[in-house]
Formats: structure tokens, C-alpha cells, sequence
């Protein structure tokens, strides 16, 4: 075939002129810059190489001297330097003069590094080429970037594609003009994009390389809404991934495989697939440039090949340059220094290498040998073609189009695809696109015991678990169907919102499963794994994310960050977050039923009683009124209204107990009785009212208002909230700047549970519980003590969503069946029977409960009975004794009246005993010895006393 270039290859001067006229323009331009400055000395621009063969070394000197005829006639800067003695002893010259001095590649990276300082580096060098033979030579090309990077002297690599020369850190002057392996992720996203494939299953080495790939998909595929079901790492040269390709084959739906695999590893995969079945029709391989050329890559299969990167010669056209190009702009804008020239002076380090170093990586070809050349940050190549390739029989590749990948816009990445080419498909002869996928029928579905969205009995066979419970039989975690020794263990029973939305959606959608318990909800943060910055999961999310599920129906909130590794559906449940506390009602004394009056008032109110009682007492004792008899009949004349039945009047007439005797006989007096009754109306019609009001009042309520709060936000020490650590609630705190102190203050308190928590609640050890309104409304509604409540508004609105294996093709068929569900009602039905349990609720919602009275409201009534019984008691006592002592004394009275009565007549008796003895004696004497003589004969009458 005839050149392209229209003349030998062998002539580098005609090659180097009509690849790159472009150049003389720019070169044309700068100098109007350069026109007016003179050099005395020439300027030796010295390129050091180490290339794969003898050819090349020829070929790049050719092309270097090119560079001098077109560079004669441009003026430079005078570079005048005491540490420039090699070059102020040359002849002067206006221009800069190029030269090269190549070596042969080494494959020990020690030696070329020796023969580095002995033949490049002995000299002062600007830039350094590298061209290796295909394999194995990679370590080599390390050692040459050390070398040159320590002495801050750009490199440039013309076939090294492994991604370590992307670190910088490392490699801090590296360039290459050949694109690193891990570019292809682009072109394969744009290929997975143009035939419409939405999962894929990535099988990549665990070397550098294979992770560099792999992340970079990850980040590609995102912005395409394209999921990686599955990746599937291996060991470089120690390959076993037959476990893995037949749970692939078993457990997901994806059938479109992204291989990146050293020739040989590919072999042994190839192999394996197999085995499995995975090559038949329906499979889909692409594969990196290495995988295609194993031995029994499969027909059918894609890859991708990079142009020119055989064609060492344009690589090192383009190569050249660009350095002659960095080379005059460097020299436009400053003095350079002189590039060390002695690797035994290990502190003699380029100074203006990194500014050399920078202007090559802002060269660009956009006419280049290799098409259009430029470099990204990390000295990479930006822009590369690659062809796209068919295996088709006898193993012949034929080209089916190109894609052009742009690694800095994935934008301008464009694929030209050749209609008239026909594309060979594995295991088929039919022309169609495989759908990438196939639909399995049988789920493998996750759940989580939590109420009241799952609920587990123990114990129970399937029959009845149906009967009782409308619940499926699940399975621990880690069982295996497949083990007639686990089979046999113990069912459970799972039963709840999500089993009744699980059994629709097998009947709606049409698949049956298997239902697993996973040991735990979501794991958010994610932990890292060691090596990688993949996010760990464990729980039921984890069930998912490496393949070991289906579906997950479970309280799981739909999250961006979860998002990234599984599908979610449309929400099946809409909720928020908010608060559960125990109810606080009002504190109530002993003199409640006293509230509805202020405490003047019912002083007022005693005073005026007795006030009035006395009025009417009054009234009636001076009224001359007060008593009346009718004419002519025959009842006894009344009493007037004494001060006692006045006070039992009026207290009758204000506790409506009814008059049934004193009642005022006056005129005046039954007019302040009627008055006196219509304030007792009034008094107690009011008192009803108000105490009415006090009643609803007296509500318990709940003392939080919300998130904003002062308590949350400026808690004391006595007031402790929390949520549960590692939670969808615990994140929304943590990335909420305005919620920051809430957070530091929770992170102290969470608990590692729902329940824990719940419990901790009702015994009174926490005060708030920040969680899922669902769940919290839960457990208020079935609270016996109807002593739980929420408090406050929702707040962080979300909802839980049924989540699937990313790229799962039952998504939107489930998200389809939720939209149905919420439409017909069902979803509502199912709020009511296990959230708000509306059929057997005890406790009333707060709004429609009456308002009623119970003993810690009205306990001071009944001490206040109590108080009227032990006075009255105490009264009777009072008044029995008085009637006792009234008694007693009424006896004595009565004893000494009889006494006196008998010494009276006794005196009567004595006097005239006395006065006869007297008369017949003649003395007093001998009457009075006659008297006691007379007394000592008498009897005793128990009834009279003294007889004689």
C-alpha cells in the first residue's frame, strides 16, 4: 500500500513537513515576538531516548536534525549563564539546533537506569523518549521515570498504557502519547449506550490496572444511568471464577460482560464461560485489546483497538514535535537553565524542569501522525480513536466502525458504526441485538423484621402461618434451599405491611420467591474495604449489592447514597421524620375541682353567704310578721326563722340540695331569698362552664413542638433524645448544618436499635425518640397505656421504596404495580390495618377523645367528703360527750335536791323533838341527848332515806 504521506517512509524530512506544516504558521508567528533579539551562541536542544530497536534510533535522529533547516532562520533569546561555560565556547548561531542520542530498552529496570546516566544523561538533556517492546518492559519504563523525574526532566512514552504512569505523585514528569488501558471504560460506556444494554457484569484483574478500570466505569456509567450488576475480581494469573459465572448464571438477570484480562487469564475465563453456558445466544462479551488475542476468544464477541499504536514511527514524529514546539515557546518566554548533565551530582536538579515540564503538556497536535494530540492533568493523552472490532469465524477481527474518545468531555466521545458490516453475535446466526438481559422468574426476595412492617412468629408451619397470620414462611439468612439438612429446621412466619404488599406484587407483576430475613436494615455510613475505596454494606442492602439478591422489600428509605448501588422503586410508603415521647399531662392538685374560680372569688362567694344567711335571720327575728297564725285555725303559732335554719336555707339554695324546713317568714326575708337564688344560679351555672373548660384544657399534651424545639436545640442536661445509630435519621442530622448541635449532642445517646429505644422511651430513660413518623405512629396506636404520643410536625420528608439489584428489569415493573396500589387504594388499606390499626385501636386520636375527669382530677372532692365525714364524727362524739356531761350533771342537781329536801325535813323533825324535851325537862340538854338517842333507832327506807 502506497504512504499516506505521498512519498517513502524512509524520508523523514518529507514526513516531518507535510504532517506538521501547521507548525511553520505558529512557528511564523512567534517571530514578531523574536525578531528583534539576537543570539551570539547557539542553543543545543539535546533528546534522549530508549527505544525498542536499531530502526528506531535511526529513525528518531532523522527526524531530529529535520527539526534544524526549519528552525534556521528563528531568532532566540541569548542565554548568557556562568554556569553556561560549555555552551559560550560554541560558535554563534541564530537558532536553536537539535539533536539525539538514543539507547537500546533494557528489560531490567536497574540496568536502565545505568545506562541512562552513562549515555543520556551525561550531557545536558531537555526531554527523554521511551519505546518498549510490548510486554514486560514496564518495570524498566518505571525506572526511567524515576530517574528522569528526580532530575525534574519531562518524559515521554510512546506504547506504555499501564495506568500507574497516570499517578503523579510518582511519576511527576510523565507523558505519553498513547492512551493508558483504562481509557476504553469510555468507549465501551459509549457502546453499551448505542445498542441500548442498561446492566452489565464486570469481570477485571484486581492489579492497578483492573481497579484504575473499574473506577473509572463506575463513574462513567453513572452519568448513562447504565448499573454494574455485578464485578467480579480475580487474582492476576491465579484465576478461579467458575463459583462466580454460575451464581451469575443462576441469580442475575445481566448478560452483557465487560472483560479486562492479560491474554492468558482471558483464556482461562473464556474457558470457564463455557462451562457455564454464558457463551451461548443471548450473551454479550466486550473485551479489552489484551482478551482479544486469546487463543479461544469467542466468536461473536466485541473489543475495542487502539490506532496507531503499532506505528512507532508517528509516535515518535508526533513526539519530536511537540518537544521542538515546547521548546521555542519556553525559549520565547524565559531564560532556561541548563538541564543537569552528571547523575553523579544528586543535588544538582533541573530548576526550570517543571516549567519546561508544563509548557509539553500544553502542546497539542490537532493534525498529529496519531491523529489529535493533547494531554489531560496527568500527562495522559486526551483524545484517542479506537476501532471497533468483531470476532467473527476462523477468529478474524473485522472492523464494524470507530470510536473517538475524548478522556477530558465524555461529550465529544463519538462512535461511527459501518451498517453494511454485519455483526456476529455468540451462539447465534440472527442479526438482532440481544437484549443484554434475561428475566427470571423466581425471586430471591429480602425482608427485615421490623414492625409493623415485618413481623415474625416462630414456630409455625406454612399452613397456618397462611391461616392466622395471611403470612409466607421466610427463611434465616444464610440458609440454603438447595441443603435438605437446613430445610428441615424450623419455620418462621413473616407477616405484616410488606408481606401483604410482597403477595400483590407476585400477583400483579408475576413472579414467585423465595423470602429471606437479613440480619440487619441498612448499614449507612458504609464502611471501606481496605484496599479500595468501595463502600462496604452489609445488612440487607449488602444482600443486593453482591448479588446474593433479587429484591429487598423492607423499611428501606430511598437515599441518594443508596441509590448509587441498587434500584429503587417509586415509593410504596410516604413518610417523615418525627418525634416519640411519653405523654405529660398536667400536673393536678388536690383543689382542681377549685380551678374554675379564682381563690378572691370563692372567698367572695363564702362571705356573701353567710352574709345573706345573717340578713335573713335578721329580718325575720325584728320583723313583727315573723309569727302569724291563720284566723280561725287551729295550728300552733310558728316560730320565727332562727340563725341556724337561716345558714341551711341559704347553703340549700346554692347547692340546689332542696328547703325542707326554716325558710324566711318575712316579706323582706323571702325577697332576699329569691335574690339570693338567682345567684346561686348564676355562681353555679358559671362554675360548670368554666370547669367544662378546664377539662379540655387539662388534655394531656405533648410537650415538644417539633424539630425547632428549644429543648432540642438547647438541651439541658436532664432532657435526653436520641435515634438509632448508623440510620437514614442519623445521616439527615449529620449532614444538616443547621441541625449540628442536635447531632453532636444524639451521637452520645443513639442506640443501636428501634426497640431499644421505644423501650427506653416508655420507661421514662428517654425523653425524645427522633425516628420514621411510619413507625412511631405504630407504636403510639398500639401503645396500651395510650401513654406514647408523637410530637410535632414531619420533618425530613422521604419514603420507603422497594429496592432490586442495580439494573434489576423488574424495577419499573414494580414501581408500575406501587403506582396501581396507591391509585386502587390498597396501599391506604394497608396503612390503616398496620400503622394506625384502625380496627382494634384502644387509643383514641387526641382530637376526638371527650375530655374527662379522672381521680387525680377530683381526688380533692373526695377527701373533701371524706373531711365532712370525720367532721361529722367528730361533731357526734362532741355531742355525745356534752350530752353526757349535760347528764351527769342533771343527776347530781337532781342527788342534792334530794339531800336538801331531807335535811330540810330532817331540820324540821329535830327542832321539835328538841323543843317537847325541853318543855318537860326544863333544859336544852337533855332534848338534844334525847334527839340522838332517838336518831340511833331509826331504819333504813331505800326509798326515802331515813326512818324512824
Amino acid at each position: 500500500m502506497r504512504s499516506c504521506w505521498g512519498r517513502r517512509r524512509s524520508d523523514p524530512w518529507m514526513v516531518f513537513s507535510k504532517s506538521s506544516a501547521w507548525t511553520i504558521v505558529y512557528m511564523m508567528t512567534s517571530l514578531s515576538l523574536l525578531g528583534q533579539l539576537t543570539l551570539s551562541l547557539p542553543i543545543n536542544i539535546h533528546i534522549g531516548a530508549l527505544l525498542d530497536s536499531e530502526a528506531h534510533r535511526l529513525f528518531l535522529a532523522r527526524t531530529v536534525q529535520a527539526l534544524n533547516p526549519l528552525h534556521s532562520s528563528f531568532n532566540v533569546p541569548r542565554i548568557l549563564s556562568v554556569e553556561d561555560t560549555d555552551l559560550s565556547q560554541e560558535s554563534a548561531a541564530n537558532s536553536l539546533l537539535f539533536n539525539a542520542s538514543s539507547i537500546i530498552a533494557h528489560s531490567s529496570p536497574i540496568r536502565t537506569a545505568l545506562l541512562m546516566c552513562r549515555h543520556l544523561l551525561n550531557h545536558p538533556v531537555y526531554a527523554i523518549l521511551i519505546s518498549q517492546p510490548a510486554s514486560g518492559y514496564h518495570l524498566s519504563a518505571a525506572a526511567a521515570s524515576y530517574t528522569a523525574g528526580f532530575y525534574r526532566i519531562p518524559i515521554l512514552s510512546i506504547n506504555n498504557r499501564e495506568s500507574l504512569f497516570s499517578d503523579k505523585n510518582v511519576h511527576k514528569s510523565f507523558l505519553r502519547t498513547v492512551s493508558p488501558y483504562f481509557h476504553q471504560v469510555d468507549g465501551w460506556v459509549k457502546l453499551l449506550a448505542h445498542f441500548g444494554w442498561k446492566s452489565v457484569i464486570v469481570i477485571s484483574s484486581s492489579n492497578q490496572d483492573g481497579r484504575m478500570l473499574f473506577n473509572r466505569l463506575q463513574s462513567q456509567v453513572e452519568k448513562q444511568e447504565i448499573a454494574i450488576e455485578k464485578s467480579i475480581e480475580f487474582e492476576e494469573g491465579v484465576v478461579d471464577v467458575d463459583k462466580d459465572l454460575a451464581n451469575v448464571k443462576s441469580a442475575l438477570h445481566g448478560r452483557v460482560f465487560l472483560l479486562f484480562a492479560q491474554t492468558k487469564d482471558a483464556a482461562y475465563i473464556f474457558q470457564a464461560a463455557h462451562s457455564q453456558g454464558l457463551l451461548t445466544a443471548g450473551n454479550v462479551w466486550i473485551l479489552t485489546e489484551q482478551a482479544l488475542d486469546a487463543a479461544n476468544c469467542p466468536i461473536g464477541a466485541l473489543g475495542l483497538k487502539l490506532l496507531h499504536y503499532d506505528n512507532t514511527e508517528d509516535h515518535i514524529t508526533d513526539a519530536v514535535q511537540i518537544i521542538a514546539q515546547a521548546s521555542l515557546v519556553s525559549y520565547a518566554e524565559k531564560h532556561l537553565s541548563v538541564p543537569p548533565n552528571n547523575c553523579n551530582d544528586t543535588s544538582f536538579t533541573w530548576t526550570d524542569g517543571p516549567y519546561f515540564f508544563q509548557n509539553v503538556l500544553k502542546q497539542s497536535l490537532p493534525h498529529g501522525r496519531t491523529g489529535q494530540l493533547s494531554f489531560d492533568d496527568t500527562g495522559d493523552r486526551k483524545v484517542a480513536e479506537y476501532h471497533i472490532v468483531n470476532v467473527q469465524a476462523e477468529k478474524q477481527l473485522v472492523v464494524l466502525g470507530s470510536i473517538t474518545v475524548d478522556s477530558h468531555d465524555s461529550s465529544n466521545t463519538r462512535i461511527t458504526l459501518d451498517r453494511r458490516k454485519r455483526i456476529v453475535w455468540p451462539g447465534t446466526d440472527s442479526p438482532d441485538v440481544p437484549k443484554g438481559f434475561t428475566m427470571a422468574t423466581h425471586l430471591k426476595v429480602y425482608t427485615v423484621a421490623e414492625a409493623p412492617f415485618t413481623l415474625v412468629e416462630q414456630g409455625l408451619n406454612a399452613s397456618m402461618c397462611e391461616e392466622v397470620f395471611r403470612g409466607v414462611v421466610c427463611h434465616p439468612h444464610g440458609r440454603s434451599l438447595l441443603n435438605p439438612a437446613t430445610v428441615r429446621d424450623p419455620v418462621q412466619c413473616c407477616w405484616g405491611y410488606n408481606i401483604d404488599l410482597l403477595k400483590s406484587f407476585s400477583i400483579s407483576v408475576e413472579f414467585s420467591f423465595d423470602l429471606f430475613l437479613a440480619p440487619a436494615t441498612q448499614h449507612f455510613p458504609p464502611e471501606k474495604k481496605n484496599s479500595t475505596d468501595e463502600p462496604a454494606w452489609s445488612g440487607v442492602l449488602g444482600e443486593l449489592v453482591h448479588g446474593d439478591g433479587d429484591m429487598a422489600v423492607a423499611a428501606l428509605t430511598i437515599m441518594p447514597e443508596h441509590a448509587k448501588h441498587v434500584d429503587f422503586s417509586k415509593p410504596f410508603k410516604y413518610l417523615g421524620i418525627t418525634i416519640l415521647e411519653k405523654k405529660q399531662p398536667r400536673a393536678s392538685t388536690l383543689n382542681s375541682f377549685f380551678q374554675p374560680f379564682t381563690s378572691d372569688l370563692w372567698v367572695l362567694a363564702m362571705v356573701c353567704l353567710h352574709v345573706v344567711a345573717l340578713a335573713m335571720y335578721l329580718l325575720d327575728r325584728f320583723s313583727p310578721f315573723s309569727r302569724y297564725v291563720l284566723p280561725g285555725g287551729d295550728e300552733p303559732e310558728e316560730d320565727a326563722l332562727n340563725l341556724s335554719s337561716a345558714m341551711w336555707f341559704a347553703w340549700g339554695v346554692l347547692l340546689n340540695s332542696g328547703i325542707g324546713e326554716g325558710t324566711p317568714r318575712s316579706f323582706g326575708g323571702r325577697v332576699l331569698g329569691m335574690v339570693w337564688a338567682g345567684f346561686a344560679m348564676i355562681m353555679v351555672a358559671s362554675y360548670t362552664a368554666n370547669l367544662a373548660a378546664f377539662l379540655v384544657l387539662d388534655r394531656p399534651q405533648s410537650s415538644l413542638t417539633g424539630v425547632n424545639d428549644a429543648r432540642l436545640r438547647n438541651p439541658s442536661e436532664n432532657f435526653t433524645f436520641a435515634t438509632v445509630s448508623g440510620s437514614a435519621v442519623d445521616f439527615y442530622f449529620k449532614r444538616q448544618v443547621e441541625l449540628a448541635t442536635m447531632y453532636r449532642i444524639m451521637e452520645k445517646q443513639n442506640y443501636n436499635d428501634s426497640a431499644q429505644a421505644i423501650a427506653a422511651v416508655k420507661s421514662g430513660e428517654l425523653q425524645a425518640f427522633i425516628w420514621d413518623s411510619a413507625r412511631l405512629e405504630y407504636e403510639a396506636a398500639k401503645d396500651k397505656d395510650c401513654e406514647l404520643v408523637t410530637a410535632g410536625e414531619l420533618f425530613g420528608r422521604s419514603g420507603y421504596g422497594v429496592a432490586l439489584r442495580k439494573g434489576s428489569p423488574w424495577t419499573s415493573k414494580v414501581t408500575l404495580a406501587i403506582l396501581g396500589f396507591h391509585e386502587n387504594g390498597f396501599m391506604e388499606s394497608l396503612d390503616n390495618r398496620y400503622i394506625y390499626m384502625r380496627n382494634n385501636t384502644q387509643c383514641l386520636p387526641e382530637e376526638n377523645a371527650p375530655a374527662t375527669l379522672g381521680l387525680q382530677n377530683m381526688a380533692g372532692v373526695f377527701i373533701l367528703v371524706g373531711i365532712g365525714i370525720a367532721g361529722g364524727i367528730i361533731l357526734i362524739i362532741i355531742e355525745i360527750s356534752y350530752k353526757r356531761s349535760q347528764v351527769a350533771k342533771q343527776r347530781q342537781a337532781r342527788v342534792t335536791r334530794m339531800a336538801f329536801d331531807r335535811w330540810r325535813r330532817t331540820i324540821d323533825v329535830s327542832g321539835i323533838i328538841v323543843y317537847d324535851a325541853y318543855v318537860k325537862t326544863g333544859t336544852w340538854f337533855l332534848g338534844i341527848i334525847i334527839l340522838i338517842r332517838k336518831r340511833n333507832r331509826r331504819k333504813v327506807d331505800p326509798s326515802v332515806g331515813w326512818v324512824d
